[in-house]
């Protein structure tokens, strides 16, 4: 192993939001996680990651160039270890929204980058909006523009609140009641979803004004009243504001949700049985859920691969 592990998160709230400004919520989620590793006898995976590695460190190169007094990595070491057939190691699904990328750019922070901003530190807003950039730079090379927040989440491990975009700091969840009816959880769609096309998708329709004013008005009205909900503990109220957050993205972003789950997540809303929500950009991977009566759910998805990752 050449270094720690570095785990997945979930973005519970603020997926698309965030890049207009909505605050956002981000935990880290320690099922899946992923480490640098160099193996004698590779298998075919680790040799793609690999392949990939080196054309990371191509980007990595130019980034330094280009903006030297952002970021510097020890470049030739990193060249090295890719040489030995270094590769990342990881148990984190891509493409399911839950930052199989971040880690590695975090993994690849932490062993590399000359000068860089620890965890036992004192991290001053300063020093986690540096970090955040940086991360955004980094990740850039798998996204096309990334905000850096699931490396950060993935780094930090530690849950993040988003109260805009330069103003973010770690925060305090409740703690989770292991005996709680309420539930956040994950659901499997089965099919693998990619980023770019989804931001694109949501890009173009920014440029109309009727979503613009839905989004400011709804969604991230919404989102922002679940935040302030979830980190006091008022559950009745998260259900309240969840439900009319479930129901604005069900009308407005049709093309990021899976088709087939547009019924199941009309029949959430219709039942109160369950609220079902993006998890990262959509179009596949997991959809997030939220429920009262964990039980409830389960049944109402019997035919679905559900995942408990958060009980209230």
């Amino acid at each position: 192993m050449k270094g720690p592990l570095f785990y997945s998160k979930i973005l519970l709230f603020g997926e698309y939001g965030i890049i207009k400004d909505s605050k956002g919520l981000s935990i880290p989620y320690n099922f899946y996680n992923g480490a640098l590793k160099v193996d004698e006898n590779p298998s075919e995976e680790a040799q793609k990651s690999n392949e990939s590695l080196k054309r990371f460190a191509d980007y990595l190169k130019t980034l330094q160039q280009e903006k030297p007094e952002l970021v510097q990595f020890n470049l030739e070491e990193l060249k090295t270890d890719i040489e030995k057939g270094m590769y990342f190691d990881s148990s984190i699904p891509q493409g399911y929204g839950v930052g199989s990328s971040g880690a590695l750019v975090a993994a690849i922070y932490d062993e590399y980058a000359v000068e860089k901003i620890t965890v036992l530190e004192n991290l001053t807003r300063e020093k986690l909006l540096k970090l955040k950039k940086i991360f955004g730079e980094m990740e850039s090379f798998f996204h096309g523009k990334s905000s850096g927040l699931d490396p950060l989440n993935s780094y930090l491990s530690i849950p993040i609140l988003i109260n805009s975009k330069d103003n973010i700091e770690p925060a305090g969840i409740p703690s989770q009641t292991q005996d709680g009816k309420g539930a956040v959880f994950l659901l499997d769609s089965g099919s693998v979803g990619e980023t770019a096309p989804m931001v694109n998708i949501f890009m173009e329709n920014m440029k109309q004004e009727p979503f613009r004013l839905m989004l400011k008005d709804q969604f991230v009205k919404h989102t922002d009243a679940c935040v302030d909900d979830f980190l006091k503990g008022d559950v009745k109220s998260l259900f309240g504001n969840m439900k009319k957050l479930s129901h604005v993205v069900l009308d407005n972003f049709k093309p990021m949700i899976p088709a087939q789950f547009h019924k199941l997540w009309k029949n959430g809303i219709d039942t109160n049985d369950y609220y079902l929500k993006l998890c990262g950009s959509g179009g596949g991977g997991y959809i997030l859920g939220f429920t009262e009566d964990i039980e409830k759910a389960r049944k109402a998805l019997k035919d679905y691969r559900l995942e408990v990752v958060y009980n209230f």
